[in-house]
This record gives C-alpha cells, structure tokens and sequence, in this order.
C-alpha cells in the first residue's frame, strides 16, 4: 500500500512539473511573438517620415556645400581680378597685346558669373526645400486615404490633388503660361521647371513637372486650378507651410514626385 501511494504522489508531482513547463513555454511564445503586420498605408507614411528626415539633413550637407563652392568662386574672382591688374600694367608697358588684357577681362566676368550662380542656388535652394516638404507633408496624409482613382478631385484644409484623365508633359507648359498671361497680364510664376537641384540632392523624379509660387486659395491659384482641371492636366495644390522655412504654398504641375 505504501508503494502504491508512493507511485501516485510521484505521478501527481510529474504531472504537475509538465504543466509548469508548458505554462512557461507558452508564456515564451508570447513574448516572442511578432507584432502585427502594419497596413500598406501605415508603412506608406512611416516610409515618408523617414524621407523627411533624410531631406533635412540632406538639405543642410546640400547647402554647406554650396557656401564652400561660392568661398571658392569668391577667391577665384579675387585672383582673376589681380591677374587682370597685373596684366593692364603690363599693356600700358608696352609688353604685352591687347588680347591678352581683353583675355584677362573675360576671366574675371566668367568667374563673377559663377559666383552668380552659386549665390541663386543657395537663395532657390529655401523655396525648393520648402516646397517639397509641403509636398511630403501632403503625400502622408494622400497615404492614409488609400488608392487614388485616376481623374478623381480630393480636397483638404492642406491640399488639393487633382489626377488629370489624360497624359501630361512638359511640352503642354506653353498653354497653361499662355493661359495665365493672357488672364493676368504678367508671367506665370514658374519656381522650379522640369528637375531642380533639390530634387537631384533628394533623388527625386521631377523631370516631367513644374512648381508654381501661388497660394492655391488665392485668386490666381484659384484661376490657374480651375483651367487645369477643366484640361485635365494632374496637379497637387498644397495650402499650408512647414514650420521654420520661408514658404511652401505652391502648386505642383504633373504627377506627384517619386524616389529613384
């Protein structure tokens, strides 16, 4: 009898050691689960926050590298200037032909050019940075909204995006320039025609479109939208500015910008 029990009480407490075990492993499986798989449209706008901070800081390496280029052009100008001189006295000397002094001028005006230049690129360089983080701000909050149909209108308090319902290029830019100078009496105020220097620093594909400085909600923008919808021509419209930079309202022409 005695053996009996000793049996049962050895069973019981084996038993109950394989029920701790499985507990623990499962408690194990738990932990170690995968969290759920996000949605397409969730991964979509966590991808563009990524972006985002990689055009900022690309954006500052971009614009350091510009004001070491113009301290370049800057010097480059100064010697050229100091060659000319040199080369003035020695014309009046009677050592050298006038070619040489004529030489010496166009260095020095090719050198200011590129100073020029860089000293545009570094003021562009603002608005175009600007205006393609709205447009990143505006592709998250198009991300949350699904699959766009092509020609369908979605408005917003912080954009417009227009699909258009035929193809679009650059070639057709003249109408809409004609467009707006026959409506307003002055240019259509292109920003960034075809790709920008931002766009290449962000490897973005911008070649088949145009950015426009006008506030979509003013009566310009208004004007400009209206005749690309009715010639439906894709456009995004984006209303608002990114804290911290100097503008953004604008109007993109043609399909929205990709990563290559």
């Amino acid at each position: 009898m005695r053996l009996v029990m000793t049996l049962i009480r050895n069973v019981f407490l084996a038993c109950c050691v394989v029920s701790m075990l499985g507990n623990i492993a499962q408690a194990q499986r738990k932990k170690t689960s995968p969290p759920p798989a996000k949605t397409p449209a969730a991964q979509q706008v966590d991808e563009l926050s990524k972006l985002h901070d990689e055009y900022i800081k690309a954006t500052k390496e971009y614009k350091a590298s510009l004001q070491k280029l113009l301290a370049l052009y800057q010097e480059s100008v100064k010697k050229a200037e100091q060659k000319r001189d040199q080369t003035q006295k020695l014309f009046s000397a009677g050592l050298i032909a006038r070619v040489d002094v004529e030489q010496a001028e166009l260095a020095v005006t090719n050198a200011g050019l590129k100073v020029s230049e860089a000293q545009q690129q570094i003021n562009a360089a603002d608005t175009q940075i600007a205006q393609v983080l709205v447009e990143v701000e505006g592709e998250k909050q198009i991300a949350k909204l699904g699959p766009i149909r092509r020609g369908s209108l979605i408005r917003t308090t912080s954009f417009i995006r227009y699909n258009g319902v035929g193809a679009w290029s650059l070639s057709q830019a003249g109408k809409i320039e004609m467009f707006f100078q026959q409506a307003f009496k002055r240019p259509l105020p292109i920003a960034v025609f075809g790709q920008g220097a931002i766009h290449n620093q962000w490897r973005l594909d911008h070649h088949n479109a145009m950015d426009i400085s006008l506030n979509p909600d003013g009566a310009e923008g208004v004007a400009l939208i209206n005749f690309l919808q009715s010639n439906g021509i894709p456009f995004s419209a984006f209303r608002t500015a990114i804290p911290g930079v100097a503008t953004g309202p604008h109007i993109h022409i043609g399909m929205p910008s990709h990563r290559y």
